[in-house]
């Protein structure tokens, strides 16, 4: 592992407050802050969005399998106490590629394999993914899923088409299933490509694209808004309270919802 370059997983998580990265995380930190001053507000939001969207699911929907692509680093809640606060019995597993997400998320998981699992892999392989023992082993193909892609899709680029993978995706998960999808978008051009340029090079390729609110709600087609007609700014999706952290500036925003598979 090369912690001299940044990844995206640890600037999130040193975003949120977390201790699992590095110097160079912090130094590309500082300078996106310094592009989009509103940026770590924007994960804590997005955060409790994730908080909000899982809760959701597993109270009032009764869902009890989740597959969350692109994980991320452990940061307390994670997708499986708040799924199995509801139900104990509730089966989780994580995708995620980046080696310390991989080494830290079997260790928090060590007391806790009869229901949820690690899974290193790139989250655009569908297939391998679904093709897993550890879905095999956690996934019951019959009953509905969850599958979280929350503020990961910016990291895949067009080249990889995005939009496909929600939809092959979909296309495996029972009717009854969910998708909760939440990406950075702008509506300012400007904004987007700065951004973007920035990451690209500083995570040495490994991002996608900031992209714009009708290129999002594209992810949504075919698919049932819960609680929202449309995607919104995540902190609108179904608050459950005021004290929700707020952006000062809005040049860029997680944009997303939660939406049920027909």
């Amino acid at each position: 592992m090369d912690v001299s370059e940044p990844s995206v997983a640890r600037m999130y998580d040193y975003l949120l407050g977390g201790t699992d990265n590095y110097v160079s995380d912090r130094e590309a930190c500082a300078e996106l802050l310094r592009i989009a001053p509103s940026t770590r507000e924007l994960a804590l939001i997005n955060r409790a969005f994730l908080i909000r969207a899982v809760r959701y699911l597993a109270a009032e929907c009764g869902i009890r399998q989740f597959i969350d692509h692109g994980s991320g680093l452990p940061t307390h809640p994670n997708v499986h106490q708040i799924a199995q606060g509801v139900d104990p019995a509730a089966r989780v597993v994580y995708v995620d590629n980046d080696p310390i997400v991989l080494a830290h998320g079997r260790m928090m998981l060590e007391e806790n394999l009869t229901t949820t699992s690690v899974i290193g892999a790139d989250m655009r392989d569908t297939a391998a993914i679904f093709a897993s023992d550890e879905v095999g082993r956690l996934i019951l193909p019959d009953e509905p899923v969850a599958a979280l892609f929350v503020s990961v899709l910016h990291c895949i680029p067009d080249s990889s088409d995005p939009w496909k993978l929600i939809r092959d995706v979909a296309g495996r998960l029972p009717s009854g299933s969910y998708l909760v999808i939440s990406q950075l978008a702008s509506d300012d051009e400007k904004l987007r490509e700065r951004v973007t340029d920035f990451m690209l090079e500083t995570t040495g390729g490994a991002w996608g694209r900031v992209r714009s609110f009708d290129e999002v709600d594209r992810f949504f087609c075919g698919l049932e808004l819960e609680k929202a007609d449309k995607p919104v700014e995540v902190s609108q999706w179904y608050p459950d309270s005021d004290l929700y952290p707020r952006q000062a500036t809005q040049e860029w925003i997680e944009y997303g919802g939660v939406a049920r598979i027909p």
